[in-house]
């Protein structure tokens, strides 16, 4: 559940911790994460701090061979949430000066759902790999280059280039037998 009524801890004396387990679903840009974890509320002095560790599920696809995978995003969550009216007056308090900041409601419920989206969004990968050493598709054919190599002829290497590609294979077969050499000992 992403939404917690506060107002017994903001009545508390500041210090004051509670656990709450969060086990719940949040949309983020169309997709759907489900996210598990314990989070700890503590009250400090007119205001609210969440601290946890949750893990979201995230379905997505590969940026080299586009195929669909699933991967745990872990979110370590660290927001502050300030209340909108006093719990004992019942008075509205000033807003607070960052207009970013999280508030809880005028009925003390404190709602997770947007720090944790928030945090969601930081966590994605900027680029998606099902795996560290995936192939990708071939840029000629679409072919998985996971499941094999394909038929396509090698690419046409400019002649301009022709002078490091040696230099490349003279490097690669020095440290080769460099590796050799060291094995041989």
């Amino acid at each position: 559940m992403m939404q917690i009524n506060v107002a017994q801890l903001l009545k508390s004396e500041v210090g004051v911790t509670r656990q709450h387990t969060v086990d719940d679903v949040i949309t983020v840009e169309g997709g759907t994460y489900p996210v598990k974890g314990e989070v700890t509320l503590t009250n400090i002095g007119k205001k609210i701090l969440v601290q946890g560790k949750l893990i979201a599920k995230a379905d997505l696809n590969c940026g080299r061979c586009l195929r669909p995978y699933q991967s745990n995003l872990p979110l370590k969550v660290e927001a502050e949430f300030y209340p909108s009216v006093d719990v004992v007056t019942g008075f509205k308090l000033a807003e607070p000066e960052d207009d970013e900041a999280f508030k809880i409601d005028a009925q003390h419920t404190l709602d997770l759902s947007e720090a944790i989206r928030q945090y969601i969004l930081l966590a994605l990968p900027m680029k998606p790999l099902c795996r560290e050493d995936c192939a990708g598709i071939c840029p000629t054919c679409g072919k998985d280059l996971n499941q094999g190599k394909c038929e396509c002829p090698p690419a046409v290497i400019d002649s301009r280039w022709a002078e490091l590609l040696k230099l490349k294979k003279n490097i690669r077969v020095t440290e080769k037998g460099a590796r050799g050499k060291k094995g041989s000992k």
